[in-house]
C-alpha cells in the first residue's frame, strides 16, 4: 500500500513539474486577392463625418520597427524605398540616395524633398471610421509598416497636392499609375475596415472599369 501511494505521489511531481505545451501562436490572417471592382463592393458605404478632427489624434511619426537603428517610421519608410541607398549618420541623418515619386512619376535625389503621405489620409481615415477607433489603434495605422501600401515616400509637391482628398477629388499627376493608385487605396480601405462614401465609391467604380485586369492584395489589419 505505501508502494502505491509512492507512485501515485511520483506521478503526480511529475505532472506537476512537466511544463505544459505552449499555447498555439495567434494566426495570421491570410492575404486577400480580389479584382479592383470586387474589392471596392465589398467596402461598406456611409457618410464621412469630419467634426472632431485633429490631426494629432493620430499618434505620428513612432519609434519605427527597429528599436534600435535611431530612425523613426517615417524615416524607416524612406529608407526602405530607396531605389539608391543613401548614407545613413548619427541620429537617422540621411545623405544621398534617389527615390521614384510615384505619384508625379519624379526621380528624388534628395530626402529632403520627400513626403511620407499616408495613402488614405489621416482626415479621410477620420472620416470612414464606421466607429471611433481607440488611440492605439489610430497610432497604429500612423505608423504601419506591416503593408507596404499604407504609407509611401513621394515628392512634397505631390503629397500637397493631395492633401486629404479622395479619388473622386484628386488622382496622380502620372496617368499610368491611376490603376495602382486606386488598387492601393481600395486595399488600404479594406486592410483597416474603412468605409468608402458615395461620391468615392463611385469614382472608384468608373477606375475599375478602365482598370479591369488590376487585382487587389492586402492583409486585413491586426
Amino acid at each position: 500500500m505505501n508502494i502505491l501511494r509512492g507512485l501515485a505521489a511520483a506521478a503526480l511531481a511529475v505532472s506537476v513539474l512537466t511544463p505544459t505545451a505552449p499555447a498555439a501562436a495567434a494566426s495570421v490572417p491570410a492575404p486577400v486577392t480580389t479584382t479592383l471592382r470586387q474589392a471596392v463592393t465589398q467596402l461598406p458605404v456611409a457618410e464621412e463625418h469630419r467634426t472632431g478632427y485633429k490631426r494629432d489624434l493620430y499618434k505620428h511619426w513612432n519609434r519605427g520597427l527597429d528599436l534600435a537603428d535611431g530612425c523613426d517610421t517615417r524615416r524607416e519608410v524612406i529608407l526602405s524605398e530607396a531605389v539608391t541607398a543613401p548614407q545613413v549618420g548619427a541620429g537617422c541623418k540621411i545623405t544621398g540616395g534617389t527615390w521614384h515619386s510615384a505619384y508625379d512619376d519624379q526621380v528624388v535625389v534628395d530626402a529632403g524633398r520627400l513626403d511620407v503621405d499616408h495613402f488614405v489620409p489621416l482626415a479621410e481615415v477620420y472620416d470612414s471610421e464606421q466607429t471611433p477607433w481607440s488611440a492605439a489603434r489610430r497610432e497604429a495605422y500612423a505608423n504601419d509598416q506591416g503593408s507596404p501600401d499604407t504609407l509611401i515616400a513621394v515628392s512634397a509637391a505631390s503629397n500637397r497636392s493631395k492633401s486629404d482628398k479622395d479619388p473622386a477629388e484628386w488622382l496622380p499627376s502620372d496617368g499610368s499609375y491611376r490603376c495602382a493608385y486606386a488598387a492601393t487605396w481600395a486595399g488600404t480601405k479594406s486592410r483597416w475596415g474603412l468605409a468608402v462614401d458615395p461620391v468615392e465609391r463611385q469614382a472608384l467604380l468608373a477606375l475599375a472599369q478602365e482598370c479591369p485586369t488590376t487585382t487587389v492584395v492586402y492583409e486585413p489589419a491586426p
